[in-house]
Protein backbone atom coordinates (compact mmCIF):
# COMPACT_ATOMS: atom_id res chain seq x y z
CA UNK A 1 0.00 0.00 0.00
CA UNK A 2 2.91 2.21 0.84
CA UNK A 3 4.23 1.70 -2.70
CA UNK A 4 0.89 2.19 -4.22
CA UNK A 5 0.62 5.61 -2.62
CA UNK A 6 4.29 6.57 -3.81
CA UNK A 7 2.89 5.94 -7.34
CA UNK A 8 -0.15 8.45 -6.97
CA UNK A 9 1.61 10.69 -5.55
CA UNK A 10 4.10 11.01 -8.78
CA UNK A 11 2.49 13.61 -11.27
CA UNK A 12 4.03 11.37 -14.10
CA UNK A 13 2.23 8.48 -12.47
CA UNK A 14 -0.78 10.84 -12.48
CA UNK A 15 -0.78 11.59 -16.06
CA UNK A 16 -0.08 8.30 -17.09
CA UNK A 17 -3.15 6.85 -15.58
CA UNK A 18 -5.30 9.79 -16.70
CA UNK A 19 -4.02 9.05 -20.30
CA UNK A 20 -4.69 4.95 -19.54
CA UNK A 21 -8.20 5.95 -18.50
CA UNK A 22 -9.64 8.06 -21.02
CA UNK A 23 -8.24 5.34 -23.37
CA UNK A 24 -10.35 2.79 -21.67
CA UNK A 25 -12.88 4.77 -21.91
CA UNK A 26 -12.98 5.91 -25.57
CA UNK A 27 -12.18 2.39 -26.70
CA UNK A 28 -15.48 1.18 -24.49
CA UNK A 29 -18.03 3.56 -25.92
CA UNK A 30 -16.47 2.45 -29.20
CA UNK A 31 -16.60 -1.22 -28.87
CA UNK A 32 -20.41 -0.59 -28.11
CA UNK A 33 -20.98 -0.08 -31.76
CA UNK A 34 -18.59 -2.76 -33.24
CA UNK A 35 -20.18 -4.71 -30.73
CA UNK A 36 -24.11 -4.52 -31.81
CA UNK A 37 -23.07 -4.66 -35.34
CA UNK A 38 -21.25 -8.31 -34.57
CA UNK A 39 -17.82 -6.65 -35.90
CA UNK A 40 -15.70 -7.46 -33.24
CA UNK A 41 -13.62 -9.25 -35.67
CA UNK A 42 -12.78 -5.89 -37.05
CA UNK A 43 -11.01 -4.91 -34.43
CA UNK A 44 -8.98 -7.38 -34.12
CA UNK A 45 -8.07 -7.57 -37.57
CA UNK A 46 -7.50 -3.61 -37.31
CA UNK A 47 -5.87 -3.89 -34.03
CA UNK A 48 -3.17 -6.54 -35.46
CA UNK A 49 -3.11 -4.45 -38.92
CA UNK A 50 -1.20 -1.49 -36.88
CA UNK A 51 1.74 -4.07 -36.24
CA UNK A 52 3.32 -3.66 -39.58
CA UNK A 53 2.34 0.12 -40.00
CA UNK A 54 4.39 0.31 -36.83
CA UNK A 55 7.71 -1.43 -38.21
CA UNK A 56 7.45 0.42 -41.68
CA UNK A 57 7.44 3.74 -39.83
CA UNK A 58 10.66 2.69 -38.11
CA UNK A 59 12.61 1.11 -41.25
CA UNK A 60 11.79 4.46 -42.66
CA UNK A 61 12.44 7.48 -39.74
CA UNK A 62 15.31 4.62 -38.20
CA UNK A 63 13.77 6.27 -34.50
CA UNK A 64 11.34 4.73 -32.18
CA UNK A 65 8.76 8.02 -32.74
CA UNK A 66 5.83 7.77 -31.20
CA UNK A 67 3.82 10.19 -33.54
CA UNK A 68 5.59 8.17 -37.00
CA UNK A 69 4.66 5.42 -35.53
CA UNK A 70 0.96 6.54 -35.16
CA UNK A 71 0.93 7.65 -38.67
CA UNK A 72 2.34 4.26 -39.88
CA UNK A 73 -0.39 2.52 -38.12
CA UNK A 74 -3.45 4.32 -39.15
CA UNK A 75 -1.88 3.63 -43.02
CA UNK A 76 -1.91 0.35 -42.26
CA UNK A 77 -5.01 -0.04 -40.72
CA UNK A 78 -7.06 2.11 -43.55
CA UNK A 79 -5.73 -0.08 -46.27
CA UNK A 80 -6.35 -3.15 -43.94
CA UNK A 81 -9.98 -1.64 -43.67
CA UNK A 82 -10.04 -1.12 -47.69
CA UNK A 83 -8.56 -4.63 -48.44
CA UNK A 84 -11.45 -6.33 -46.60
CA UNK A 85 -14.04 -4.11 -48.13
CA UNK A 86 -12.85 -5.18 -52.35
CA UNK A 87 -12.28 -8.63 -50.86
CA UNK A 88 -16.27 -8.70 -49.94
CA UNK A 89 -17.07 -6.92 -52.34
CA UNK A 90 -15.50 -7.77 -55.87
CA UNK A 91 -15.19 -11.82 -54.76
CA UNK A 92 -17.76 -14.17 -53.23
CA UNK A 93 -15.58 -14.43 -49.72
CA UNK A 94 -17.64 -13.72 -46.80
CA UNK A 95 -16.92 -10.90 -44.35
CA UNK A 96 -15.88 -12.80 -41.38
CA UNK A 97 -13.56 -14.76 -43.94
CA UNK A 98 -12.19 -11.97 -45.16
CA UNK A 99 -11.47 -10.00 -41.97
CA UNK A 100 -9.50 -13.27 -40.74
CA UNK A 101 -7.54 -13.34 -44.06
CA UNK A 102 -6.51 -9.88 -43.68
CA UNK A 103 -5.68 -9.81 -40.35
CA UNK A 104 -3.60 -13.08 -40.50
CA UNK A 105 -1.62 -11.78 -43.51
CA UNK A 106 -0.76 -7.86 -41.95
CA UNK A 107 0.10 -9.71 -38.59
CA UNK A 108 2.55 -12.12 -40.31
CA UNK A 109 3.63 -9.72 -41.91
CA UNK A 110 4.44 -7.24 -39.22
CA UNK A 111 6.21 -10.20 -37.50
CA UNK A 112 7.87 -10.87 -40.45
CA UNK A 113 9.20 -7.13 -40.35
CA UNK A 114 10.45 -6.88 -36.84
CA UNK A 115 12.45 -10.03 -36.56
CA UNK A 116 14.41 -8.87 -39.64
CA UNK A 117 14.53 -5.21 -37.53
CA UNK A 118 15.65 -6.98 -34.74
CA UNK A 119 18.44 -9.03 -36.32
CA UNK A 120 19.77 -5.95 -38.02
CA UNK A 121 21.81 -4.71 -35.52
CA UNK A 122 21.08 -1.54 -35.52
CA UNK A 123 21.28 0.30 -31.98
CA UNK A 124 17.88 1.81 -31.57
CA UNK A 125 15.77 -1.01 -32.55
CA UNK A 126 15.59 -2.22 -28.36
CA UNK A 127 12.02 -1.92 -27.21
CA UNK A 128 10.32 -2.08 -30.11
CA UNK A 129 8.96 -5.22 -29.47
CA UNK A 130 7.10 -3.54 -26.65
CA UNK A 131 4.66 -2.03 -28.65
CA UNK A 132 3.32 -5.49 -29.13
CA UNK A 133 2.17 -5.43 -25.17
CA UNK A 134 2.58 -1.72 -24.39
CA UNK A 135 4.38 -0.41 -22.04
CA UNK A 136 2.46 2.53 -20.38
CA UNK A 137 5.70 3.50 -18.46
CA UNK A 138 7.48 4.55 -21.39
CA UNK A 139 4.89 7.45 -22.29
CA UNK A 140 6.09 10.95 -22.06
CA UNK A 141 4.06 13.66 -20.74
CA UNK A 142 3.41 14.52 -24.57
CA UNK A 143 2.30 11.17 -25.30
CA UNK A 144 -0.17 11.60 -22.93
CA UNK A 145 -1.35 14.63 -24.27
CA UNK A 146 -2.10 13.00 -27.58
CA UNK A 147 -3.63 10.37 -26.39
CA UNK A 148 -6.15 12.48 -24.04
CA UNK A 149 -6.73 15.11 -26.91
CA UNK A 150 -7.61 11.56 -29.13
CA UNK A 151 -9.64 10.43 -26.85
CA UNK A 152 -11.40 13.12 -26.09
CA UNK A 153 -12.29 13.43 -30.39
CA UNK A 154 -13.32 9.79 -29.93
CA UNK A 155 -16.02 10.28 -27.63
CA UNK A 156 -17.17 13.60 -28.54
CA UNK A 157 -17.81 11.82 -32.17
CA UNK A 158 -19.59 9.17 -31.05
CA UNK A 159 -21.88 11.55 -29.04
CA UNK A 160 -22.19 13.73 -31.51
CA UNK A 161 -23.15 11.04 -33.88
CA UNK A 162 -25.41 9.10 -31.26
CA UNK A 163 -28.25 8.71 -33.47
CA UNK A 164 -26.73 7.76 -36.48
CA UNK A 165 -24.48 4.95 -35.21
CA UNK A 166 -27.44 3.85 -33.49
CA UNK A 167 -29.68 3.21 -36.14
CA UNK A 168 -26.75 1.43 -38.04
CA UNK A 169 -26.37 -0.83 -35.07
CA UNK A 170 -29.88 -1.91 -35.16
CA UNK A 171 -31.42 -1.46 -38.57
CA UNK A 172 -28.61 -0.10 -41.54
CA UNK A 173 -31.06 -0.92 -44.04
CA UNK A 174 -33.82 1.16 -42.49
CA UNK A 175 -30.87 4.07 -42.41
CA UNK A 176 -30.53 3.91 -46.08
CA UNK A 177 -34.36 4.16 -46.44
CA UNK A 178 -34.37 7.21 -44.22
CA UNK A 179 -31.51 9.21 -46.41
CA UNK A 180 -28.68 8.47 -44.01
CA UNK A 181 -25.69 7.72 -45.90
CA UNK A 182 -24.90 4.71 -44.19
CA UNK A 183 -21.90 3.43 -46.49
CA UNK A 184 -20.38 6.51 -45.24
CA UNK A 185 -21.43 6.05 -41.59
CA UNK A 186 -19.75 2.69 -41.53
CA UNK A 187 -16.20 3.97 -42.73
CA UNK A 188 -16.61 6.56 -39.84
CA UNK A 189 -16.83 4.58 -37.54
CA UNK A 190 -14.21 2.46 -38.88
CA UNK A 191 -11.61 5.17 -38.86
CA UNK A 192 -12.63 5.76 -35.39
CA UNK A 193 -11.45 2.10 -34.64
CA UNK A 194 -8.52 3.41 -36.34
CA UNK A 195 -7.71 6.04 -34.07
CA UNK A 196 -8.41 4.12 -31.18
CA UNK A 197 -6.09 1.70 -32.13
CA UNK A 198 -3.35 3.68 -33.01
CA UNK A 199 -3.55 5.39 -29.71
CA UNK A 200 -3.38 2.67 -27.59
CA UNK A 201 -0.11 1.32 -29.08
CA UNK A 202 1.96 3.01 -26.92
CA UNK A 203 -0.23 2.00 -23.89
CA UNK A 204 -2.35 -1.25 -24.50
CA UNK A 205 0.07 -2.53 -27.69
CA UNK A 206 -1.49 -3.13 -30.97
CA UNK A 207 -2.19 -6.95 -29.99
CA UNK A 208 -4.39 -6.04 -26.80
CA UNK A 209 -6.57 -3.18 -28.12
CA UNK A 210 -8.45 -5.57 -29.65
CA UNK A 211 -10.01 -6.92 -26.15
CA UNK A 212 -9.77 -3.29 -25.03
CA UNK A 213 -12.67 -2.37 -27.50
CA UNK A 214 -14.74 -5.54 -27.18
CA UNK A 215 -14.63 -6.76 -23.44
CA UNK A 216 -15.92 -3.77 -21.82
CA UNK A 217 -18.76 -3.38 -24.60
CA UNK A 218 -19.60 -7.41 -23.53
CA UNK A 219 -19.41 -6.62 -20.16
CA UNK A 220 -21.65 -3.80 -20.29
CA UNK A 221 -24.45 -5.53 -22.21
CA UNK A 222 -24.96 -7.65 -19.71
CA UNK A 223 -26.03 -5.07 -17.28
CA UNK A 224 -28.76 -3.07 -19.82
CA UNK A 225 -31.00 -3.41 -22.59
CA UNK A 226 -31.12 0.01 -23.42
CA UNK A 227 -28.14 1.27 -25.57
CA UNK A 228 -27.51 4.92 -23.88
CA UNK A 229 -26.85 3.05 -20.62
CA UNK A 230 -24.89 0.74 -21.83
CA UNK A 231 -22.30 2.68 -23.87
CA UNK A 232 -21.96 4.38 -20.40
CA UNK A 233 -20.93 1.35 -18.75
CA UNK A 234 -18.96 0.26 -21.23
CA UNK A 235 -16.83 3.05 -21.48
CA UNK A 236 -16.70 2.96 -17.30
CA UNK A 237 -15.79 -0.67 -17.43
CA UNK A 238 -12.99 0.43 -20.00
CA UNK A 239 -11.34 3.07 -17.79
CA UNK A 240 -11.62 0.50 -14.87
CA UNK A 241 -9.18 -2.12 -16.82
CA UNK A 242 -6.74 0.85 -17.95
CA UNK A 243 -6.66 2.15 -14.29
CA UNK A 244 -6.36 -1.50 -13.01
CA UNK A 245 -3.83 -2.62 -15.81
CA UNK A 246 -1.52 0.64 -15.19
CA UNK A 247 -1.55 0.14 -11.74
CA UNK A 248 -0.78 -3.43 -11.39
CA UNK A 249 1.92 -2.94 -14.28
CA UNK A 250 3.39 0.24 -12.43
CA UNK A 251 3.92 -2.22 -9.47
CA UNK A 252 6.26 -4.11 -10.50
CA UNK A 253 8.88 -4.44 -13.62
CA UNK A 254 8.98 -5.84 -16.79
CA UNK A 255 4.69 -6.62 -16.21
CA UNK A 256 3.17 -5.74 -19.72
CA UNK A 257 0.36 -2.83 -19.60
CA UNK A 258 -1.61 -4.52 -22.28
CA UNK A 259 -2.32 -7.94 -20.76
CA UNK A 260 -2.79 -6.83 -17.22
CA UNK A 261 -5.53 -4.27 -18.72
CA UNK A 262 -6.85 -7.21 -20.50
CA UNK A 263 -7.24 -9.05 -17.38
CA UNK A 264 -8.48 -6.14 -15.52
CA UNK A 265 -11.34 -6.39 -18.02
CA UNK A 266 -11.73 -9.69 -18.23
CA UNK A 267 -12.43 -9.70 -14.12
CA UNK A 268 -15.15 -7.42 -14.78
CA UNK A 269 -16.69 -9.90 -17.77
CA UNK A 270 -16.98 -12.65 -14.80
CA UNK A 271 -18.65 -10.25 -12.74
CA UNK A 272 -20.85 -8.84 -14.88
CA UNK A 273 -21.30 -12.95 -16.41
CA UNK A 274 -22.24 -14.32 -12.85
CA UNK A 275 -23.63 -10.94 -11.14
CA UNK A 276 -25.68 -9.39 -13.45
CA UNK A 277 -29.04 -8.60 -12.83
CA UNK A 278 -31.05 -9.77 -15.63
CA UNK A 279 -28.80 -11.79 -17.81
CA UNK A 280 -26.06 -13.06 -14.84
CA UNK A 281 -26.00 -16.83 -14.13
CA UNK A 282 -27.02 -16.13 -10.66
CA UNK A 283 -30.21 -13.84 -11.68
CA UNK A 284 -31.14 -16.67 -14.46
CA UNK A 285 -31.05 -19.41 -11.92
CA UNK A 286 -33.13 -17.79 -9.74
CA UNK A 287 -35.42 -17.41 -12.03
CA UNK A 288 -35.86 -21.15 -13.17
CA UNK A 289 -35.83 -22.31 -9.92
CA UNK A 290 -38.64 -19.85 -8.84
CA UNK A 291 -40.34 -20.89 -12.27
CA UNK A 292 -39.99 -24.75 -11.48
CA UNK A 293 -41.67 -23.80 -7.95
CA UNK A 294 -44.61 -22.15 -9.84
CA UNK A 295 -44.67 -24.62 -11.86
CA UNK A 296 -44.73 -27.24 -8.78
CA UNK A 297 -47.20 -25.45 -6.92
CA UNK A 298 -49.43 -24.74 -9.84
CA UNK A 299 -49.61 -28.42 -10.68
CA UNK A 300 -50.20 -29.63 -6.87
CA UNK A 301 -53.27 -27.48 -6.89
CA UNK A 302 -54.80 -29.46 -9.08
CA UNK A 303 -55.86 -32.91 -8.42
CA UNK A 304 -54.75 -35.90 -10.35
CA UNK A 305 -51.96 -34.14 -12.46
CA UNK A 306 -49.32 -35.33 -9.97
CA UNK A 307 -48.43 -37.97 -12.54
CA UNK A 308 -48.05 -35.96 -15.22
CA UNK A 309 -45.73 -33.95 -13.88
Amino acid sequence: MTSLATLLADPNMQWILLGCILLGLSSGVIGSFMYLRKQSLMGDALAHAALPGVCVAFMITGTKSVFGFMIGAAIAGVAATFAISALVRYSRIKSDSAIAAVLSVFFGFGIMLLTEIQHSGAGNQSGLDKFLFGQAAAMVLSDVYTMAAISVVLIGICLLFFKEFKLLSFDPGFARGLGFPAGLLDKLLMLLIVIAVVAGIQAVGVIMMAALLITPAVSARYWTEKLGVMVCLSGVFGAIAGLGGTLLSSLGQNLPTGPLCVLCATVVFGVSLIFAPQRGVISKAIVRLNARHNLEQAVGTQPGKERAL
